[in-house]
């Protein structure tokens, strides 16, 4: 019998710690390192406007600067299509978890900056007007009006 309660307790301590989403952790290190928060909500293989964000605005240099200078924790809430590009069950809780939160409309793409507490800062609806250096020095004129 203990060793029944043992397991128990080891499979919900287990799933307790796993639960600690991507968002939980990105509070911390923005919070630890005075950072923003950026959420994009994806369809990775079939909405072309998040096609064109990724390519045009998240992979470029310039925006890759803005997670090495410690001013912005990236993540991406996707939601493919294609059996192939499927995610894992806990990644596809964990995106509608933070869909149900922060995207209730359902937008594609829809990009939120948040603070390290997860208050929205600012948003974007569908692929933003700016290139990649424009919304860059966007967010990091957010942050600065923040100290």
């Amino acid at each position: 019998m203990k060793t029944l309660f043992s397991a128990i307790v080891m499979v919900v301590f287990a799933v307790g710690i796993h639960a600690q989403s991507r968002l939980e952790n990105a509070k911390k290190q923005a919070s630890q390192n005075k950072e923003l928060i950026l959420l994009n909500f994806s369809g990775s293989d079939w909405c072309i406007p998040c096609i064109k964000l990724h390519k045009n605005i998240i992979e470029t240099d310039e925006f890759k600067k803005l997670e090495t200078e410690n001013v912005v924790v990236y993540i991406n809430a996707d939601f493919p299509r294609n059996k192939k590009n499927q995610l894992s069950p806990e990644l596809k809780k964990e995106n509608a978890t933070l869909a149900d939160q922060y995207n209730q409309k359902g937008l594609f793409p829809y990009t939120l900056l948040l603070n390290a507490e997860g208050k929205v800062l600012k948003s974007w609806e569908g692929l933003p007007s700016e290139d990649a250096l424009a919304f860059s020095k966007e967010i990091k004129s957010i942050k600065e009006n923040q100290k």
